[in-house]
């Protein structure tokens, strides 16, 4: 078969989300299957099966990361990897993640439906926790992967009822034995929703991705003098609220001065006394900074700082600024990128460039060999939700994306 034909079977794909779905369906549509829990273990249980039933070869290593092999003619080479995660946000949806391992064994079945042997071996990856909404840090089975923290950092990391990792690993029985990060890898693909709104508003199908954004997160505590709010005066008031919303307007006025990729939000505010009567004593609220860019990312965390402190000297109130969380941009790997774009072109798609603004294991796999992603619209932009959607024409386009890019790279 002339392989610059070879589509993958769409409704096949589709059938297997769905089944993949119903374990831990919600009865809004989504999917709740937290990492290492009981529904966790099922899903990888039936993603595994369905990779034993087209021959694959399973290894897992010690952090519960499993690679699927389809070999190839020359096992001495590395294999040609794609995949995601299955573990959901406690109301996800069908998609993120699920999307990125079927999209990848729907390239094994298809290549297996049509007897096409590739010269390097391709596998199916799926990683440990990448939600991190039952422990954190998020993305940790690639962290681990690529040495971004160790092992025993990610063994020791506890949900809310006290339980550890490793023994959550062991319980369900995917405390595998490969060391993290011993597994070679010619290149990594990741299939995704794109978990915005880009593609659909500007009506493309395939989003080709050069760079993941960088972030800086902060919390931010402004502390001033809780007091009566009748009989104190304005020009008296030491009012942390109001000091607070200048630096809540001044992030997403840094954001809007670094367009298009600058990103500034501010998610999680808590005031005290929180009383309708009570001039506000203190606040405590995060900020998120994001950018492509490094220089720009460094750039706006020096105004954040710089303004900080301003605020606090013109004001008399004592301001703290903790940056708690740095991730530098990613961009992707040009030959993977490449193969994307070609593939695309070579497919007839409507595609545009998407900088990712969320996080995924194709970061930390990026760190370890070249990597690259596709993206495809999902309904509204909206991804975390139990009400996450996408069009099974997309979610085929992308795949068949995925199968060329794998292609190019495996068969050569």
């Amino acid at each position: 078969m002339d392989i610059a034909n070879l589509k993958i079977d769409g409704a096949r794909l589709w059938q297997a989300l769905m089944d993949l779905a119903q374990i831990g369906a919600t009865e809004k549509g989504g999917v709740k299957r937290l990492a290492l829990s009981d529904l966790d273990k099922q899903g990888r249980d039936l993603v595994l099966a369905w990779g034993r039933a087209e021959g694959l070869q399973i290894s897992i290593d010690q952090i519960g990361n499993v690679f699927m092999r389809r070999p190839g003619r020359n096992p001495d080479l590395p294999p040609v990897v794609a995949g995601s995660h299955i573990d959901t946000q406690p109301t996800g949806g069908k998609f993120d993640g699920n999307y990125g391992v079927l999209a990848a064994l729907e390239v094994v079945r298809t290549l297996n439906q049509h007897g096409i042997e590739t010269e390097a071996p391709i596998e199916v990856a799926f990683w440990t926790n990448e939600e991190g909404s039952r422990f954190v840090p998020v993305m940790m089975g690639s962290g681990v992967f690529c040495g971004a923290f160790s092992l025993q950092h990610a063994y020791d990391a506890k949900d809310v009822a006290g339980l550890r990792v490793e023994d959550e690993l062991r319980r369900i029985g995917y405390l595998g034995d490969e060391i993290p990060g011993q597994h070679p890898m010619r290149a990594y693909f990741e299939a995704h929703i794109e978990q915005g709104p880009v593609l659909e508003d500007a009506d493309k199908v395939i989003g080709v991705v050069p760079a993941v954004m960088g972030l800086s997160w902060y919390d931010c505590v402004v502390q001033g003098m809780e007091a009566h709010a009748g009989p104190t005066p304005m020009h008296l008031r030491r009012d942390a609220l109001q000091i607070a919303t200048r630096i809540m307007q001044e992030t997403v006025a840094i954001a809007n001065r670094y367009p298009p990729y600058g990103r500034g939000t501010v998610g999680y505010v808590q005031v005290f006394p929180n009383s309708r009567n009570v001039i506000p004593g203190q606040v405590k609220f995060s900020i998120d900074l994001r950018n492509v860019n490094e220089e720009l990312l460094d750039k706006m965390h020096q105004e954040i700082t710089s303004f900080v402190a301003a605020t606090a000297a013109d004001s008399g109130l004592s301001i703290s600024l903790e940056r708690v969380s740095y991730y530098p941009p990613c961009p992707f790997h040009p030959e993977c990128v490449d193969a994307v774009r070609q593939a695309t072109a070579q497919l007839g798609y409507s595609t545009m460039d998407v900088v990712s603004g969320a996080g995924h294991d194709a970061i930390y796999a990026a760190r370890v060999a070249p990597a690259g992603m596709i993206f495809v619209p999902c309904k509204d932009g909206i991804s975390h939700n139990e009400i996450e959607d996408a069009q099974a024409a997309h979610l085929e386009a992308g795949a068949n994306v995925l199968l060329h890019a794998m292609l190019r790279m495996a068969v050569s």
